[in-house]
């Protein structure tokens, strides 16, 4: 006599475990929806780097940053060599070339462009090499749903991830798929909004974090201090995902 298996003796068995699956499905959907949701854009593209009072604190390849200090050699012309400061406006005032646009650019960006531009009027195949002695230090505010908000010193590279980690990480009620920063880009406050949950499972890009940046983590204790930031972010609908 064949064996019955249990599914085939009870009909309804099969059908309660598949809409069991699907009722789960439908439920981690809308808890997922529900996790993020607001009116704020997730990871948009046009959420570039801030204005030049606001300065880079990311990538270890990073631009360079106003108020970096910068080591430039000249081969066997000590005149051109020496440590020169990046200034507020994100300009070294250099030997012969007078102010020179440092902030934004790489240090073999800027490599080239002084070669070009000493060899243009003074020296011939200069051999120049750059490199950042010391990062300014820039600060980072970290608050809303995380162990221990404030205001964090940074030299070295940083990223979402990295800055709430500063905080000691996220609370018990925080909402890490819903994670805002707020910058200064073109003179206007704007915001992007950022899954944690995504990035850590490296399904979402781990974005820059720059100083003067403000990461604020939602959760129940927060939801007040994040609607009066986007009460000063008047071109929030410019900023679109893709």
């Amino acid at each position: 006599m064949r064996a019955f298996r249990h599914e085939e003796r009870d009909p309804l068995f099969k059908r309660l475990v598949r809409g069991a699956v699907v009722a789960a499905a439908a439920l981690a959907m809308s808890a997922c929806a529900a996790g993020r949701g607001g009116s704020v854009p997730y990871a948009p593209t046009n959420f570039v780097a801030p204005d030049v009072q606001a300065e880079p604190v990311a990538s270890a390849s990073q631009p360079i940053g106003a108020l970096d200090e910068l080591s430039i050699s000249v081969f066997q012309v000590a005149s051109l060599s020496g440590q020169f400061k990046v200034d507020a406006n994100g300009k070294i005032d250099y030997p012969l070339l007078g102010e020179v646009q440092a902030q934004g650019r790489t240090t073999e960006e800027l490599r080239e462009t002084l070669a070009t531009g000493l060899s243009q009027k003074y020296l011939q195949a200069p051999n120049v090499q750059i490199a950042i002695k010391e990062r300014a230090e820039q600060k980072v505010t970290v608050d809303g749903a995380v162990t221990q908000p404030g205001v964090y010193a940074v030299k070295g590279p940083t990223t979402l991830i990295q800055a709430v980690a500063m905080a000691r990480g996220t609370t018990q009620d925080a909402n890490p798929s819903r994670v805002y920063v707020f910058r200064t880009i073109r003179g206007e406050r704007v915001a992007g909004a950022f899954d944690l949950k995504m990035i850590r499972r490296a399904q979402a890009e781990d974005p820059v974090i720059y100083g003067n940046d403000i990461v604020v983590v939602d959760g129940d204790g927060s939801r007040a201090m994040i609607q009066t930031l986007l009460q000063a972010v008047p071109v929030l609908g410019m900023l679109r995902p893709y």
